[in-house]
């Protein structure tokens, strides 16, 4: 019989690796994938900058939540995207099936790797910075996550090792 594991729920700042690391983690661990922000793009079919443009950011954090709310998965990851930290009740969701994996990378290294902060499609008000961002969700995704991975240095096989042997030494399946 084959041994139900939980969720991996992946948590970060837009440039984290979020999407990437999910997709050669759920290979790596005998997951499914889902990415939340496609779920979203493919319900709405729009870009989440044509939500963000047509409906404010403040819609895009609400479809987000019921997305997240809507998902009854077991053995899966689940790359969220960036603001899903701002639901209490959709991390308290995830966290009942999951274990909640923080991809953190550093402002510096997610300044050099986001070429289209403007056009993003980011759930945060106009004209706020991505150090403003970061510095308003990092406690927020230090709040939800169980393990914290220092991701910036890391290609993305070896961040989804780190998670792997992370899980293994604290035996979580």
């Amino acid at each position: 019989m084959k041994k139900v594991q939980s969720n991996l729920v992946l948590i970060g700042m837009p440039g984290s690796g979020k999407s990437t690391v999910g997709v050669v983690l759920a290979k790596q661990s005998a997951r499914g994938f889902i990415d939340t922000d496609v779920l979203i793009q493919t319900a709405k079919g729009l870009s989440l900058q044509d939500v963000v443009d047509r409906e404010g950011y403040m819609a895009l954090r609400r479809i987000e939540e019921e997305t997240l709310l809507g998902i009854s998965l077991r053995n899966h990851v689940i790359a969220t995207g960036g603001s899903a930290v701002y639901s209490e009740a959709a991390m308290t969701h995830l966290k009942q099936d999951g274990y909640v994996v923080f991809l953190h990378a550093e402002l510096p290294i997610l300044n050099a790797r986001i070429r289209d902060f403007g056009t993003r499609g980011l759930a945060r008000p106009r004209g706020q910075s991505l150090d403003d961002l970061y510095s308003e969700r990092l406690p927020l995704y230090k709040k939800y996550a169980d393990l914290i991975v220092a991701c910036g240095n890391l290609t993305h096989e070896e961040v989804s090792g780190t998670i792997i042997e992370a899980l293994r030494s604290l035996g979580k399946p």
